[in-house]
């Protein structure tokens, strides 16, 4: 059977169809580090949706499970392929279809990397909001299957509020168009939205109907905070919120993130237990934005520094944007992704602290401090994540959902995270969804052992 499969995809695709070695393997593993068992049947490299669905009707009528890719930069090993199923990578279409600044719509295909729309849109004085730290790397449709979020979405909203309609394949071949290009519209269950965070288990994204932002003119101030330790620096962020003003960014380093950045990047040590705040206002009242926050910080203790250059502004964010390679530099890293009510912050602190004296651990961790979502991350050495590992990373987990978190806040459940979806959704829920996914993928075909495994 596996032959009859590619020489289906070969007779349907051609040379589209890729079974070298190479591209089997790379086909295994994203940017989490976690790999398949082995490498997958073929790499389909799909060129339109015709392709799409040819691919989707063979897999149906052989039985064969699908694996949907874009860049493959997910941090949850939600497309990783492996034996048996077929990569079905949508990166070779990759369109920006149409702009309609006076709609603040675009219509683009998925494998449009979100650095280049941006890229794009800003000759018209638009933006795309969602912003991943691999904004320049990832693909919409990845954005999209994963729910992914950012720095900006504090202010500016996740991929959920910035998607207007999904064109979607089903798992047997057909063509849905999901949604509408008005504002508002609320015709029939919201399938739209279903499918955003869906990790590619009820269908395939072939295009998107996405929600804008102008261009605002106006200043950009951008303003750090150091403080003696994390959990006061979580007090601030949290202060910061209480007093109702909206940053369009809030980051939070802990010392460990920030001691390992600054040795990345060559720059002073920071004060050993230090924790650091990285803020930016935008828009018309930036600066008076930027004074009140700075009050804010330096009531709950904190040493501010305002930069009221742009340049300057930008090279304090990437001492934040350094941190996945600043990670790397340490060794193997579970870079992990939890969201608590913002209040909550110090408390999950007080939580990550506990947790890495009774594991014996370090866990450097940043946070989107203006909604609530860490990354703490967990590094070791070799390629396996070690069992000592896991079940600190099991600890916080836990400690998360009893403040009233959740386990991912943006980069999904995937394979790595499945085994705890049922604590958090609870048993009746773990089982509806998995109802809701047998609709539309009734064979179990499309992402089979990710999210919903038992």
């Amino acid at each position: 059977m596996t032959g009859a499969v590619v020489t289906a995809l070969r007779s349907a695709l051609g040379a589209r169809v890729d079974t070298t070695t190479s591209a089997l393997q790379a086909a295994r593993a994203d940017k989490s580090g976690h790999a398949s068992a082995g490498m997958p049947l073929a790499v389909v490299r799909a060129a339109s949706i015709p392709d799409v669905q040819a691919v989707m009707r063979i897999a149906t009528d052989t039985r064969t499970p699908v694996v949907v890719q874009g860049a493959l930069t997910g941090l949850a090993g939600g497309a990783n392929a492996g034996p048996g199923e077929i990569a079905l990578s949508l990166r070779d279409i990759d369109r920006l279809l149409e702009v309609r600044p006076d709609d603040l719509i675009a219509v683009v295909e998925p494998g449009i990397l979100n650095g280049d729309l941006n890229a794009a849109l800003a000759g018209h004085g638009l933006w795309w909001a969602p912003d991943p730290a691999s904004r320049a790397i990832s693909t919409v449709g990845g954005n999209i299957a994963t729910g992914a979020g950012g720095l900006l979405c504090a202010k500016y909203g996740v991929v959920r509020d910035a998607v207007l309609g999904l064109d979607v394949v089903l798992a047997d071949g057909r063509l849905l168009h999901l949604g509408h290009r008005s504002v508002k519209g609320v015709t029939g269950l919201d399938l739209t939205s279903l499918f955003i965070g869906s990790e590619g288990t009820l269908g395939v994204v072939v295009g998107a109907t996405l929600r804008l932002r102008r261009l605002v003119p106006g200043e950009v101030r951008t303003l750090t905070a150091s403080f003696p330790a994390v959990r006061a620096a979580a007090v601030a962020s949290a202060a910061v919120t209480a007093a109702g003003i909206q940053p369009a960014i809030m980051e939070l380093m802990d010392a460990a993130s920030l001691a390992a950045v600054h040795a990345l990047l060559a720059l002073p040590a920071p004060a050993p237990g230090s924790a650091q705040l990285t803020i930016q206002t935008d828009g018309p009242a930036a600066d008076l934005e930027a004074a009140a926050i700075a009050g804010v910080l330096r009531d709950a203790g904190g040493t501010v520094v305002v930069s009221h250059d742009a340049a300057d502004g930008e090279h304090l964010l990437a001492v934040r944007r350094s941190m996945h390679p600043a990670m790397e530099s340490l060794g193997t890293t579970l870079i992990e992704d939890v969201s608590v009510p913002r209040s909550a912050l110090p408390a999950m602190f007080d939580e990550i602290a506990r947790i890495e004296r009774e594991h014996d651990v370090v866990i450097p961790t940043v946070v989107h401090a203006g909604d609530g979502n860490l990354h703490p991350n967990f590094v070791f050495d070799g390629p396996d994540v070690p069992d000592h590992i896991w079940a600190a990373a099991d600890d916080l987990f836990r400690a998360a959902l009893r403040l009233g978190g959740t386990l991912t806040g943006e980069h999904g459940i995937g394979v790595l995270k499945s085994r705890w979806l049922a604590d958090e959704l609870g048993d009746d829920q773990w089982q509806l969804q998995r109802q809701i996914k047998g609709v539309f993928d009734p064979l179990g075909i499309l992402n089979p052992g990710k999210v919903f495994a038992p």
